[in-house]
């Protein structure tokens, strides 16, 4: 029977301000406050901050308190509610279906049978039958496209900034940005927030994380200007996509 709470949960979405608040706290990737979401989204921080903890409650969104400033100590100032995306799955089915199950059983008998290499020939059949008749994706931005419409959620890193906060305001930002001036020729690459296959990723990761990796390379092209190569990160897809060394002068 269907998990009610995920059809409540997803019912939530139904208003378009929590909507567009939902997505854009989604699509940071870290911590987002009140404010800046208001003013993203175009409405009162009020409204915001109502939605928020709305979606807060139903999670979809989990929140806390951090000080936006960076500072610390006396005059640092009051802590600010911030919100990331949640990490719970939500899916709902009409009628009833299980899939994962499936796709677990499928995937413990295709490790247990050593069919690593055949699942991913067959992925890479199946990108390459998606990208059909196009060409190898040409830079990052096609290929950021080309993620963006298969479900993925890919953002453009450069290496001097890996694992590094990400938006202006957050602690060390101002360090970070200064290392980044003195660094030599930082590399641009699309990491991935997602993972499509996640749930069955977690009980198989080499089988399922090499069937991914083997799908986008025929999704993407592996004669094109961009590659795609593990680099597993924690919260992340498996996948990182980045400038092909044969396309780098």
């Amino acid at each position: 029977m269907e998990d009610t709470q995920d059809i409540d949960a997803i019912a939530t979405l139904q208003d378009p301000v929590r909507r567009r608040l939902y997505a854009y706290v989604a699509a940071q990737g870290r911590e987002v406050g009140r404010n800046e979401a208001a003013e993203a989204t175009g409405v009162a921080r009020t409204l915001a901050a109502h939605h928020l903890d709305k979606l807060a409650a139903a999670g979809l969104l989990e929140s806390g308190s951090r000080r936006l400033t960076g500072r610390s100590g006396p005059g640092a100032g009051r802590p600010a509610k911030v919100y990331t995306r949640a990490r719970a799955e939500r899916s709902v089915s009409l009628p009833a279906r299980d899939y994962r199950t499936a796709a677990e059983l499928l995937a413990e008998a295709a490790e247990q049978a050593g069919l690593d290499a055949g699942l991913f020939a067959a992925a890479r059949r199946r990108g390459e039958e998606l990208r059909g008749s196009a060409a190898p994706c040409g830079d990052l931005e096609e290929a950021m496209r080309t993620l963006a419409a298969r479900g993925y959620e890919p953002h453009l890193e450069t290496a001097a900034l890996a694992g590094q906060p990400e938006h202006a305001g957050l602690p060390g930002h101002d360090e970070d940005a200064a290392r980044a001036e003195d660094a030599p020729d930082p590399t641009p690459a699309l990491r991935l927030r997602n993972c499509p296959f996640h749930a069955v990723a977690e009980r198989f990761p080499p089988l399922v994380c090499g069937m991914n990796l083997a799908l986008l390379e025929g999704l993407l092209g592996t004669d094109g200007a961009v590659r795609a190569r593990m680099d597993a990160r924690p919260g992340e897809c498996c996948v990182v996509v980045e400038t092909s060394k044969n396309n780098i002068d």
